[in-house]
């Protein structure tokens, strides 16, 4: 008998745009997971199961062997401290960019810059890679009150369409990099449970190439 195979979910977008891919690799939840309460899903395999994380909880799932393989957002890769996965598969889905943005037409000051943004580490990482001193604020939410209202010089967030920033008065910078949604292994079990992994691997990346 197979060994259960737990495939980690990020719960709001991602999962919407997960679920298609994964019917087109034959893996089907045994129930609507929009309609329930549930966490923990069976599927038209006995031996794999899914799981609905929080976004930023997938990789720590995966690191710790709890979950198998993880659906996660670039953005939130970038930002964890995680050791023990692999990214496996760029899904395609999910696409923005993770920019810098601030009050349209002013000018940085002339001193250490304040950044608030819930991307801390990866702030961090992009300003002192440009030589830049910031000083990172960490916020949770509704990042763009933070120039507004004189918390912050800059934020680093999440640019999809860009209306939410024009809608507060601000414009994206500097491009950080782009953001889809990757499939994550742990680096254990890629080892011990190939053989299952591998065909699931093989069949969202032949659904992913199909979609074009």
């Amino acid at each position: 008998m197979a060994e259960t195979l737990t495939i980690a979910l990020s719960k709001g977008r991602i999962l919407e745009e997960t679920l298609p891919l994964l019917r087109d690799a034959n893996i089907v939840p045994a129930e609507d997971i929009s309609k329930s309460r549930k966490l923990i899903f069976d599927t038209n395999h006995d031996h794999i199961k899914l799981v609905i994380l929080r976004a930023t909880d997938v990789p720590t799932y995966v690191e710790h062997g709890v979950a198998d393989l993880g659906v996660s957002g670039k953005d939130v890769l970038m930002e964890a401290t995680t050791k023990n996965l692999y990214e496996l598969l760029d899904l395609q889905i999910s696409k923005c960019r993770l920019m810098t943005a601030g009050v349209v037409g002013q000018p940085l000051p002339n001193r250490r810059l304040k950044v608030a943004s819930k991307f801390v580490h990866t702030a961090k990482r992009y300003f002192a890679e440009q030589g830049i001193q910031a000083d990172i604020i960490k916020l949770y939410g509704a990042m763009e009150l933070a120039p507004i209202m004189g918390l912050a010089d800059l934020i680093v967030d999440i640019v999809d369409t860009g209306n939410t920033l024009k809608a507060n008065g601000l414009e994206p910078r500097d491009h950080i990099a782009d953001i889809s949604t990757r499939l994550v292994v742990n680096k254990a079990a890629y080892k011990t449970k190939y053989g299952q992994i591998q065909p699931i691997v093989d069949m969202l990346n032949a659904a992913v190439q199909a979609r074009g």
